[in-house]
């Protein structure tokens, strides 16, 4: 359970006794297996396949909601590091072979249809969530439970479907010539700028979501527009005290850096009048001051206590 919870990024991780129980007294065709497989001599001398089966049916009961499960889906896509906790909890060799059992057997008898219509690793349940793995990219879970005759949820499987026939994400999408997809794994020469009026329009706004996926994300939260104003001027000016502490406290941005009219993002908090702000300001300024921060050039670059500050 620690080790799932680990890879979860310490989000929600249950166990479910009464499920449990369930398979315990329903796992008939399991015991057949097992004692098949008993009487192949498949288990090493002095194993226990009762033992077995029980620790079976247990991993079997754990439950998972779509977030924690998107969080696995992720540390998977990540090559084993968990996304929101910084921590290797798998080997890439681990990974590997994780994603090659699933992309094969994953969806039960439908795994060699979802290979070919799909083309992604993903992992089925009867309880209707269908976990997906984009490599390198990201990790998601959808849950529905209305399930076709192999067990598999239909609309989690549509979902699925949809998703690569929009986005080229197909393991054989990236033949030449063969589709016109949409890649967002591609950068164009404009992202930078929508980079900024992002962050900017969050500042502005006082969206800490988006703040904190930015920062998440590894934008640099230092980044200016055309009047040489950071997302910290933008929250200062405006009065979103929540907004200014975060880009204070946790991504740490620089309080001294001025705009094109020579004002910091306190300049902005006295000029129109959030006394709130210019208190968090002045004593951030202190301790900024004494921390002997990096230049102005310097890129920022989260730290691994930053990123769990943030989450």
């Amino acid at each position: 359970m620690e080790f799932l919870k680990s890879m979860a990024g310490m989000e929600y991780v249950g166990f479910s006794n009464a499920t449990f129980q369930s398979e315990r007294e329903t796992g008939d065709r399991n015991y057949a297996i097992g004692y098949y497989l008993k009487e192949k001599r498949c288990f090493p001398d002095n194993a226990d396949m009762t033992a077995a089966l029980d620790f079976y049916f247990q991993l079997c009961s754990i439950e998972v909601t779509c977030e924690s499960g998107s969080v696995m889906a992720a540390t998977l896509a990540n090559g084993g590091i968990c996304p929101i906790t910084g921590e290797r909890v798998l080997s890439a060799e681990a990974v590997r072979n994780t994603l090659s059992l699933m992309h094969s057997c994953g969806m039960y008898d439908f795994s060699g249809q979802f290979a070919f219509h799909v083309g992604l690793p993903a992992k089925s349940g009867i309880s209707g969530a269908v976990l997906l793995v984009v490599p390198n990219v990201m990790g998601m879970m959808c849950w529905s439970p209305p399930l076709d005759r192999l067990g598999n949820s239909v609309r989690g499987i549509h979902f699925c479907q949809e998703l690569v026939s929009h986005f080229n994400f197909h393991n054989y999408d990236n033949l030449r010539h063969f589709t016109k997809k949409h890649d967002p794994r591609r950068r164009s020469d404009d992202d930078l700028n929508k980079s900024v009026v992002n962050l900017m329009f969050a500042a502005y706004s006082g969206d800490l979501s988006s703040l904190r996926r930015f920062a998440l994300s590894a934008v640099n939260m230092e980044q200016r527009d055309y009047d040489s104003r950071t997302a910290l001027h933008i929250a200062a000016a405006e009065g979103h005290v929540e907004a200014v502490i975060f880009l204070t406290e946790i991504c740490k941005v620089n309080p001294h850096m001025k705009d094109r009219w020579g004002n910091t993002p306190l300049d902005d908090a006295m000029q129109f009048g959030h006394d709130v702000v210019v208190s968090v300001l002045q004593e951030y300024q202190c301790v900024y001051n004494d921390s002997d921060p990096p230049g102005d050039t310097e890129e920022q670059k989260p730290t691994l206590d930053t990123l769990k500050s943030i989450v």
